[in-house]
């Protein structure tokens, strides 16, 4: 079993948290006894195969979903025991993002506006319509606008009361990669102002939003650290791509210290293996100026969070 990574957090700008959370369907443990805390301000990406927990635990957080046992607060609030209280404090966007497709972009965001209590109405909607970038569709019904547009849609809808916590799950889920870009940039400027935890299968996704992931396989919180921290954890070995202008001996690069093995790309690149990639990049420089070398290109290759996530989650773990 992989080892689990943790971060401390001041219990005083925790605005999830999640305590022995377990969850059953049958005999079957869903979610099994995990715990984890989200500060103030951060956006999380909550990662894990499917079928790993990673939407009933969302569902127990926003009070649409029961545990069996164990709890989750939402800034400081029990979900369970003050649902109304917590669900005013969290925008909830589900994997299936219901909406009504006959319904006018306005209208439909008028009605949920309604069911919130929303004063100033109005403004309110042509706030989020511009936060999420609608302006361009708000004439439309949904029915007739892409799934880009539509996510954005249930993205506007979950921001409507202004809630401290945006919970989005999988909110990439579909989308060409143009789409995928622009929703990204609306979560990050979101995260700006909000706690932000979301879900998505697309890890490069994750990569550019987020400083941080929580990792759950079968149920298990198996890593929740920043990612630089999971890279360096998992690092291994790296690899060092290094290109000259003049011609090199492979020789002279395979006798350097630390480096295991050196690969031939093209005409002056070569990739080198090393559990050491920092003194192997010095070394390099090294004896580019020894030899009045040129150096077109030096740089690492660390674990991507593709490789992390198949290391946690990998059917042998």
């Amino acid at each position: 079993m992989p080892g689990v990574f943790y971060i401390q957090r001041s219990i005083f700008t925790m605005s999830i948290t999640v305590s022995n959370l377990t969850k059953l369907y049958g005999t079957q443990k869903a979610v099994d006894n995990i715990s984890f805390t989200i500060n103030k301000g951060e956006i999380v990406g909550f990662l894990g195969p499917n079928g790993a927990g990673k939407s009933t635990t969302m569902k127990i957080i926003t009070g649409y979903l029961a545990a069996n046992s164990g709890k989750a607060a939402v800034c400081g609030e029990t979900v369970d025991t003050n649902s109304l209280s917590t669900k005013k404090k969290i925008g909830y966007l589900p994997e299936a993002n219901p909406l009504y497709l006959d319904m006018y972009v306005r209208e439909y965001l008028e009605f949920v506006a309604g069911v919130h209590g929303i004063q100033q109405v109005k403004s309110k909607i042509e706030s989020v319509i511009g936060t999420v970038g609608l302006k361009l569709e708000a004439n439309k019904k949904i029915g007739q606008l892409s799934k880009g547009y539509k996510q954005r849609v249930g993205i506007a809808a979950a921001l409507i009361h202004d809630p401290e916590v945006l919970i989005l799950d999988e909110p990439t889920s579909g989308l060409d990669p143009n789409q995928i870009i622009e929703i990204r940039d609306v979560i990050k400027k979101l995260g700006k102002d909000k706690t932000v935890l979301f879900s998505s299968h697309i890890l490069q996704e994750v990569e550019a939003i987020c400083d941080r992931v929580i990792i759950i396989n079968r149920g298990n919180i198996v890593a929740d650290d920043l990612l630089t921290n999971l890279q360096k954890a998992n690092a291994g070995q790296q690899q060092v791509l290094v290109a000259f202008k003049e011609s090199i001996n492979i020789q002279e690069l395979s006798t350097l210290n630390d480096v295991i093995a050196v690969k031939q790309l093209s005409t002056g690149q070569f990739q080198l293996s090393t559990n050491q990639p920092e003194n192997v990049r010095k070394q390099l420089v090294e004896l580019s100026l020894k030899n009045k070398l040129n150096i077109v290109s030096l740089q690492s290759e660390t674990n991507s969070l593709e490789d992390i996530f198949r290391n946690l989650t990998s059917a042998n773990n």
